[in-house]
């Protein structure tokens, strides 16, 4: 599915090869057949619309809405196992997952995040590729609750790959409960993460220093593109 290496990049922090990829990607939605004519054209708008900001000015607003607290994270475990001891053998499964199909990481990505595992799922077959969405389904609908929650650009690449999963959760049914919800991107409840994390990464030495990396480093990555110059815009998988 072509469809989901482009969401992917959307998904992925905004830079230069994005603005000077743009026609590109827009070219290759002519082939992602697995779209239909609305779709296609709300991808391509959306391609015209980043295109349109300033990169600093995109790269602003992406890091303020995915990097700031933890409810709109783009890491699928983080909504899964939170900071449990399941969440490091999730990670190595899902990397073996990715090995398995002779896919290896080039970046420094955590392995569950979310435009990592759209590329791998767009080198597979169609069904399973659908089964692979319909699996992380739960929480697309849950993003895309809390990106339309705060009317964000991103929120309609998350109802893509719900309508793409075929699996019938809509997020409007969760949005009752993102009403409800604290907001975690405040300066205040920042400030009391980090207090709780700097506690338990001295006690511990564990998994949070690995969250914390995580939230603060930039994204990055170029690779080999299935696609014209379409993986110029890629994120950080690669094949053996």
């Amino acid at each position: 599915m072509i469809a989901l290496r482009i969401i992917a990049r959307l998904l992925d922090y905004p830079d230069r090869a994005l603005f000077d990829h743009q026609a590109d990607l827009e070219a290759a939605l002519t082939d992602a057949r697995e779209l239909n004519d609305a779709q296609r054209e709300q991808l391509r708008t959306l391609l015209r619309d980043f295109s349109a900001c300033s990169l600093l000015d995109l790269q602003a607003d992406y890091c303020e809405l995915f990097d700031r607290g933890r409810a709109t994270s783009l890491l699928l475990f983080e909504h899964v196992h939170g900071e449990s001891r399941d969440r490091g053998q999730a990670m190595v499964d899902l990397l073996e997952q990715y090995r398995a199909a002779g896919l290896e990481l080039d970046s420094r990505e955590l392995p569950d995040f979310l435009p990592l595992y759209l590329e791998y799922l767009s080198s597979r077959a169609p069904e399973a590729a659908r089964e692979g969405l319909v699996d992380i389904a739960p929480i697309l609908a849950l993003l895309s609750a809390r990106l339309h929650q705060r009317n964000s650009r991103w929120a309609g690449l998350l109802d893509l790959l719900l309508a793409l999963s075929e699996s019938g959760i809509a997020a409007e049914a969760l949005e009752p409960q993102v009403a409800q919800e604290a907001r975690d991107d405040t300066p205040q409840a920042l400030d009391a993460v980090w207090e709780e994390e700097q506690i338990r990464f001295l006690g511990e030495q564990g998994c949070a220093s690995a969250q914390q990396e995580a939230h603060q480093r930039r994204f990055a990555g170029a690779v080999a593109p299935q696609y014209l110059d379409v993986a110029q815009a890629t994120t950080g998988i690669t094949g053996r």
